[in-house]
């Protein structure tokens, strides 16, 4: 299901600094709420297996 509206975290609050996300056509797209012409899109299984790496602390090197 398309949702053409950004959307961002409850936990972002009134903060304008914030990643913001959607679906379109089937894509996920995401940005940062301070540089909305800049927009990632990728597939929603990439997307999964990137935050699952995340979590798992697979970049946890690169700090």
């Amino acid at each position: 299901m398309d949702s053409p509206v950004w959307q961002k975290s409850s936990y972002s609050g009134a903060n304008n600094a914030c990643v913001e996300v959607r679906t379109l056509s089937g894509a996920v797209e995401i940005r940062e709420s301070d540089e909305g012409h800049l927009v990632l899109r990728t597939t929603p299984i990439a997307l999964a297996a990137f935050l699952h790496a995340l979590k798992a602390g697979e970049f946890d090197h690169h700090a």
